[in-house]
């Protein structure tokens, strides 16, 4: 529920506290460019967890869905490299914004990587000792191991 309430979050106040403050439709689509990938890699994340309660450590991913997922992971690199290309076009005039949005985009890349390729979250007491392991993330385990 945690990346599923995220989303949510992050999009709540992109419509209601950034976007009335940006200057114009050029900053709105460059915002909405970087958030856009964030959010939907956010929302598969909270549909995966949400589904796995149902098989980790009892059985496999079901096939079908481990398929989608797969999907998916090429998907959202598509979608990431789209989106870098939207910020690049409508990039703010104004330094802080322009840092906003690209700093929301580089959040979507971290939460692709920490699901598709490396684990990256980690309790803040363990997270030191444990990011630089690169260790597989559990959606890559259940992928590989799915019926």
């Amino acid at each position: 529920m945690g990346e599923l309430a995220a989303a949510s979050v992050f999009a709540a106040v992109a419509v209601g506290v950034v976007t009335p403050r940006l200057e114009g439709p050029q900053d709105s689509a460059a915002l909405w460019s970087a958030l856009a990938p964030l959010l939907v890699i956010l929302m598969q994340a909270g549909v995966y967890w949400l589904l796995a309660r149902g098989w980790t450590e009892l059985e496999s991913m079901p096939a079908r869905l481990a398929a989608l997922y797969r999907v998916f992971r090429v998907l959202d690199v598509l979608l990431l490299a789209i989106a870098l290309l939207g910020v690049v076009i409508w990039l703010p005039d104004h330094s802080g914004t322009a840092v906003g949005v690209v700093t929301v985009w580089a959040f979507g890349v971290v939460e692709y990587v920490n699901y598709f390729v490396a684990r990256l979250a980690y309790p803040l007491r363990r997270w030191p000792f444990e990011v630089g392991k690169w260790r597989r993330p559990q959606l890559v385990r259940d992928l590989n191991s799915a019926r």
